[in-house]
């Protein structure tokens, strides 16, 4: 089974991220700002920090209680980011004659309401990838056209799954109470990080000398201190250990499972994610509605005109579940992890009801030109979608 849906098209290679300019991503905003309201909404572009990174300095330079800020969406540290930030009680004028390092305030308008997590279209991108192959334009044209006309898969892919890629699997080590397991994978591999002392830690709580990895894990690694520190007090607590972790970080490590999951329906069904079928759960993308697939041969046609797509499951106790073939399929996947619906019930705020994700996703606006040996793409895609899935479909790497 192949993991490109345009495998027969040959891939560009090439390097992206040699510099910050060659990503740039922009916001597509639901909505303007009236100029009216007690909120500034300031456009901000940033260059090499993350956008959480973004608030704090903002917070610190205007003196506003960073829970107070509003944003739409998470940006990347690396590239250059175009993004929407509400800030309360600030005139734009304030907000404009700010100098922060890494951040340029573009623009800055009153409106009356708090920005708030999926408040925009979508995101536009413009990336140049270096050094391609030979022929990558035609290539690339091709790939593209294939995009446009059966979707983008619409998988999380590797960035998801933090910097040591494994996530997902404290999140699945919670679920099943495998407090240990879940925080020998908070403390990691040696081998899958460069630094050296944090490399050091790392092989000393694998060694059990959990006194030893405290003392030469560095002081900005909070959650590693604190689940280590409680250790130190009683070795075999690792249940108390691993509840020291804050429940933000909790719920991303049970967000970053639900994500591997559906990524392996999305491979099971990737031949097919343009195609509906009988028990499929339907996404319409006007709306973003989903319904029971009851006729097939009905529903066909609204699938080959992109108005609707299948969806795969982001797991949850209260997600609507798919029938037939397509349900039996997503049983078989979160039984092989030997958990049910019933296990995403967790208590303390946890629970996570789960939700429908379409398998596929639009492509807008894509254009792709030569630029010596480099290739430049520009497209759009709606939120919650990763450029990476556009990228790999083009240069068939990681």
């Amino acid at each position: 089974m192949s993991i490109y849906l345009t495998a027969e098209v040959p891939g560009t290679g090439g390097t992206i991220k040699g510099v910050p300019e060659d990503f740039l991503v922009e916001e597509i905003p639901a909505y303007l700002p009236s100029g009216q309201g007690e909120h500034c909404y300031a456009v901000l572009e940033k260059r090499g920090i993350a956008t959480l990174e973004a608030l704090r300095r903002l917070s610190k330079a205007l003196g506003v209680q960073e829970r107070d800020l509003g944003y739409a969406g998470m940006k990347d540290a690396v590239g250059v980011t175009r993004q929407t930030v509400s800030i309360p009680r600030v005139p734009p004028e304030k907000v404009l004659a700010l100098e922060i390092p890494g951040i340029k305030i573009l623009s800055a308008r009153l409106h009356g309401n708090k920005l708030r997590l999926g408040h925009l279209k979508g995101n536009r991108f413009s990336i140049r990838v270096r050094d391609v192959a030979q022929g990558a334009l035609k290539n690339a044209e091709a790939v593209l056209e294939i995009l446009a006309k059966r979707g983008v898969p619409n998988r999380f892919g590797v960035q998801r799954y933090g910097v040591q890629g494994n996530t997902h699997e404290i999140g699945a080590a919670m679920l099943r109470r495998e407090f240990k397991s879940a925080m020998d994978r908070v403390i990691g591999d040696p081998a899958a990080v460069s630094d050296e002392r944090w490399s050091r830690a790392i092989e000393s709580y694998r060694r059990g000398d959990v006194e030893e990895s405290l003392s030469l894990f560095p002081g900005h690694f909070r959650v590693e201190r604190e689940m280590l520190t409680r250790l130190v007090q009683r070795p075999d607590g690792f249940e108390r250990a691993f509840n020291s972790v804050q429940p933000r970080m909790k719920r991303l490590y049970l967000s970053a499972f639900q994500s591997s999951l559906f990524d392996l329906v999305l491979e099971k069904r990737l031949d097919t994610l343009d195609q509906v079928s009988v028990g499929d759960i339907a996404f319409k993308h006007e709306n973003g509605a989903c319904f029971l697939v009851q006729d097939e041969a009905s529903e066909a046609q609204r699938a080959e005109a992109f108005e609707i797509s299948p969806t795969g499951p982001m797991f949850g106790c209260t997600m609507m579940e798919a029938q037939g073939a397509e349900g039996e399929l997503e049983r078989e996947v979160l039984a092989a992890q030997e958990l049910s619906l019933e296990s995403f019930n967790l208590p303390g705020g946890l629970r996570m009801e789960g939700e429908r994700r379409p398998l596929r996703v639009p492509i807008a606006g894509a254009e792709v030109r030569q630029d010596g040996a480099d290739l430049l793409l520009g497209f759009s895609l709606p939120r919650g979608a990763y450029a990476t899935c556009v990228l790999s479909e083009i240069t068939k790497s990681e």
